[in-house]
Order: C-alpha cells, then sequence, then structure tokens
C-alpha cells in the first residue's frame, strides 16, 4: 500500500488543500491520502492557530465525499511541535508493509534541510513536491483555487533549490488554486464571501463558531 500524507495547520481547510492533491493521486496512484493537522507546525511557532479540533473538524467536513482520503489526529493527539520525523516514525509502526508519500508545495522545498533529522526523513519517505505559484504565505504548501488543467504531470528533480538534486524527491507540474489561508482568514474578518474558496459546509462551520472574527481566531 501506497500512502500520501498531507501535513499542515488546515487554519482552514481550502481548496488548495484538496484540488492539486486529487490531481496528483490521478499519477501517483496512492491507496490513500492522509490529512494530518499539525498541533503547532515547526516554522509556525510564533502565530495561534484555531484549536485542533476545529481545525480537523473542517478537514473532515472537507475530504468527507472521497473515499480514499482521510483526516489523521496523530499529531494533535501528541501535542507540542509538530515533528514529521515523528509522524513517520509512528505511521510506519502503524502500517508496516506501507510506502509513504510526503506532499509539500513547492515553497517548502527550501527549508526542507532545515526539517528535524531530515536524513531519516529522506529514508521513511519519499517527497511529492506540488507547483504553488503566485500564492502568499499563510496557505499550506500546494497551491490554491480555481484549479484549471488534468492531472499533474511527474517529473525527477527538474529545478530543485536543494543544493544537491536528490533522486527520492518527485516534483509535480499541477494546477495552482490561488488562494490562501490568511488570505481567507483576512475575508472573515472584512466580511467577504469565502465559498469560492471552500468547502460550502466548512463556510458554514466557521460562521456557526465564529472562528478568524475580529478578536478571534
Amino acid at each position: 500500500m501506497r500512502i500520501g500524507i498531507v501535513g499542515g495547520t488546515f487554519d482552514p481547510f481550502h481548496r488548495g488543500h484538496l484540488d492539486p492533491v486529487l490531481a496528483a493521486r490521478e499519477k501517483l496512484q496512492w491507496d490513500r491520502v492522509l490529512y494530518i493537522p499539525a498541533w503547532r507546525q515547526p516554522f509556525k511557532t510564533d502565530r495561534d492557530a484555531a484549536p485542533g479540533p476545529h481545525r480537523f473538524a473542517m478537514t473532515a467536513l472537507a475530504i468527507r465525499d472521497y473515499d480514499a482520503l482521510y483526516v489523521s489526529p496523530i499529531e494533535l493527539e501528541r501535542g507540542g511541535i509538530s515533528y514529521s520525523v515523528d509522524t513517520l516514525e509512528q505511521l510506519h509502526r502503524e502500517y508496516p508493509s506501507a510506502s509513504f508519500d510526503w506532499i509539500i508545495g513547492d515553497d517548502n522545498l527550501k527549508d526542507l534541510d532545515r526539517w528535524k533529522d531530515p536524513e531519516r526523513l529522506y529514508k521513511l519517505a519519499r517527497f511529492v513536491v506540488l507547483t504553488r505559484q503566485g500564492v502568499g504565505s499563510g496557505g499550506w504548501g500546494v497551491g490554491d483555487e480555481p484549479a484549471s488543467g488534468d492531472a499533474a504531470a511527474l517529473s525527477p528533480t527538474p529545478h530543485s533549490p536543494l543544493p544537491t538534486p536528490r533522486p527520492d524527491i518527485l516534483f509535480a507540474e499541477n494546477a495552482t488554486v490561488p488562494v490562501s489561508s490568511t488570505e481567507i482568514r483576512r475575508r472573515v474578518r472584512a466580511g467577504e464571501p469565502i465559498d469560492a474558496f471552500v468547502d460550502p459546509l466548512v463556510s458554514r462551520y466557521i460562521d456557526h463558531y465564529g472562528l478568524y472574527k475580529e478578536g478571534l481566531l
């Protein structure tokens, strides 16, 4: 079994977290995809996020119609800084016969060697890099909004910003979705519509619980 993993804050979960992953799955034939909301991301320790149960619930709502997509609470249950290497170690114990692809955006690639224990990471998973063009900070790493185009095209390490290209990193040229979680939170605070960028149930959830209003997360 090959499992794709999407880690992130998902604050909130939007189409940029979903559409490019579905496109890549067409090519890579992941048996399942695990979305893993972080308790706290290592490079975002200075920003508070909405409570984990809310972010978990919004992710679950957004992927509810896809049988091969799941949301996992393992980083929320573990608490503390959510290090990918710790998550992969745990997943290997839970799925001993599985192979893992860790899905990141191309804007995260330059920092990959700063992740905790990168050499161990490369042994535990292959990295699949999705295109994220022209999107500001605050998204998850895969691109964002109206996805145009078909399934992602794949290629081995073409224009890697890493000092040394690696065979265990695969690049996907996918359609992008130009919106970020930061922009969605801004829209909510400004009273602007967000239905074009998030699942309708996620939009209703945000409104129902008053998330991202002025003075609130």
